[in-house]
């Protein structure tokens, strides 16, 4: 099997960095971006983009739908992706499929790229671009793709310090965004379709930044497979949801929330996204883990809000495995506190409200941090293993 590795590096600004070979793995540089402009932001984003989902009525974004965007983060995952020959600074989004550039400047074809004639429109809950498709190579980790279908952006809003998004959703997702097709192949399924990598499956490999550094080495992609220097035990598989509306993305099905000993939850509708940085619940559930705990929802914020510190861990449970994020875990450390503003002698947590109806859960970032995932489009199927 061939299958190409992609470490990151934390940093608001890139450098460049040469490509590492380790035996048959391919070693890029993976950014991890921290742009802070408020936590109520993000936390608005997020439920943005639940409701997005919810409010699609056919398979993929609506079309019509123009309002914000939930990748313009004060965390997130850039990878540097070159398209006809220029790097761009690609959001890696398991939560969105088409690939574009231009958000800061313009992403027009080189002389390798050629116009489709057709339009592009993608909205993603809190944001949005649109402009024109054409085809060019699409080059990550030494992997290329000859003729990958792009986005130039004409227009975009709610992205700041990145040049527009990557995406590793499933393919349905690229449904109705496209003038001139039903349907375009992902960058995934050009490298699987033209044989580059034998089987369709993205491992993501994230974890926390240490202490108050928003600047680390901390982020790795694998294409065509997994790197199992990365995670430890084996890797757990959950089929992905085929019906209902998280189907159309990476979704899986929850059997319970827990804080402790107590269940907050019996159940859960949810997507596993690594575009979205807090882990969303259930209403009900967020309800009582914030009775459970001691908390509140900080109005200025919006994240909750303990005035004593946590000491039971929170748990979600997919299957009949329970995984499990300590106090430690999905609480702000308090080392970042004057980087986001937050009051000290209080505690936050990463866990937030995720609606009443419908999805009404998201998986992001701060869960991946601490459990290696797997998006295995060959077996349909999502995998988590602890992460190294």
């Amino acid at each position: 099997m061939f299958f190409a590795t992609f470490l990151g590096i934390a940093a608001v600004a890139v450098s460049a960095s040469p490509v590492e070979r380790r035996g048959e793995t391919i070693v890029l540089p993976l950014t991890h971006v921290s742009t802070v402009t408020s936590l109520k932001n993000i936390v608005n984003r997020g439920q943005a983009r639940i409701n997005a989902i919810n409010g699609v009525h056919a398979i993929g974004p609506s079309p019509d739908v123009s309002s914000g965007s939930v990748t313009n983060e004060d965390v997130t995952y850039v990878a540097p992706v070159s398209v006809g020959g220029t790097t761009w600074q690609l959001i890696v989004d398991t939560g969105s499929s088409n690939t574009w550039c231009g958000a800061q400047t313009s992403c027009e074809p080189t002389s390798t790229g050629t116009s489709t004639g057709g339009t592009v429109s993608v909205s993603y809950g809190s944001g949005s671009f649109s402009g024109d498709e054409y085809t060019d190579e699409v080059s990550f980790g030494g992997l290329t793709v000859s003729s990958q279908s792009i986005g130039a952006a004409t227009s975009a809003s709610g992205f700041s310090g990145v040049d527009g998004i990557i995406g590793f959703g499933p393919v349905d997702l690229t449904e109705s965004t496209v003038s001139n097709a039903n349907t375009v192949p992902t960058f995934m399924d050009n490298l699987y379709s033209q044989g580059s990598i034998s089987t369709e499956v993205l491992g993501v490999f994230f974890q926390p930044e240490s202490g108050s550094d928003t600047g680390d080495t901390n982020g790795e992609l694998t294409l065509g497979g997994t790197d199992s220097s990365k995670y430890t035990g084996t890797l757990t598989y959950f089929p992905k949801l085929t019906s209902g509306t998280p189907s159309a993305y990476w979704g899986i099905s929850v059997a319970s929330f827990t804080y402790g000993s107590k269940t907050l939850a019996s159940s859960g509708s949810g997507i596993v996204d690594t575009g979205t940085t807090l882990i969303y619940i259930p209403t009900s559930a967020y309800n009582k883990f914030l009775s459970a705990a001691g908390g509140e929802t900080d109005s200025s914020s919006g994240l909750a809000m303990f005035t004593k510190k946590p000491t039971s861990n929170f748990g979600i449970k997919f299957g009949s495995t329970t995984y499990t994020l300590t106090p430690a875990q999905y609480l702000v450390p308090t080392a970042q506190y004057s980087y986001y503003g937050l009051t000290s002698g209080n505690y936050y947590a990463w866990i937030n409200d995720g609606g009443s109806s419908g999805v009404n859960t998201i998986i992001g970032q701060k869960f991946l941090e601490n459990y290696y995932s797997v998006f295995d489009t060959t077996n349909s199927r999502i995998g988590f293993a602890t992460a190294a």
